[in-house]
Parts: structure tokens; C-alpha cells; sequence
């Protein structure tokens, strides 16, 4: 089998996909943004933002699951949480749709939906 190639779009959609099934199954996001990184080095014109977008999706994921977890003995964490996996689905699926019509991310560096 082929690999994707670095300006292909296959690519940046199996990250995302990644970071959706890393909901289940958290390693998934782990290899996302490894897959992300490496990508964004060897990528060119607009994936390049597709790149970055999914980077800063897995860290302030990260930071808003780290910030969750000790504030659930108060309860407020739960509704993090929750908020973070509607959070990164809204993401995913936006960034999945950029991708679809072949455009450049709008607002990589956003910390909200993007």
C-alpha cells in the first residue's frame, strides 16, 4: 500500500480522525499530533494550517483535560470535560470540512471551534 502523500489531504483527514477516535481511545490523539508535526515540517501551501490547527487543538485539549480532572472532586470538571469533547468534535469536524472543499484552515490559531 502507498502512503499519503505530504500535500495530499489523506493525510490531515486521518489526523483528525485520529484525534476522534483518541475520545475512546486517548493513545489515538498521542499519534495525531505526532503525525501532525511531522507533517506540518514537510508540508507546503495549505495544509500547512490544517497542520497547525490540529497541533494546537491536541494541546489546548490537553490543557483543558489537565485543568478538568482535579476539579472534578467539585463537579465543575465534569462539565469541562464535557464541553472539551464537544469541543473537539465541533474542531474535527470543521477542520474535516475545510479539508473536503481543499481550503486552508481560516483560523489555525483559534482556541475555540475554529
Amino acid at each position: 500500500m502507498k502512503a499519503p502523500q505530504q500535500d495530499s489531504p489523506t493525510l490531515a483527514n486521518i489526523i483528525y480522525i485520529l484525534y476522534l477516535v483518541g475520545l475512546a481511545v486517548g493513545i489515538t490523539q498521542i499519534v495525531g499530533v505526532v503525525m501532525a508535526y511531522i507533517s506540518r515540517g514537510e508540508s507546503t501551501g495549505w495544509l500547512t494550517s490544517h497542520y497547525t490547527f490540529q497541533i494546537r487543538t491536541f494541546w489546548i485539549g490537553l490543557l483543558m483535560v489537565v485543568i478538568a480532572i482535579p476539579l472534578t472532586f467539585i463537579f465543575v470538571g465534569i462539565a469541562l470535560i464535557v464541553f472539551y469533547y464537544v469541543w473537539l468534535i465541533i474542531r474535527c469536524v470543521k477542520g474535516m470540512q475545510y479539508l473536503a472543499k481543499q481550503e486552508e484552515h481560516p483560523d489555525p490559531e483559534s482556541w475555540m471551534f475554529g
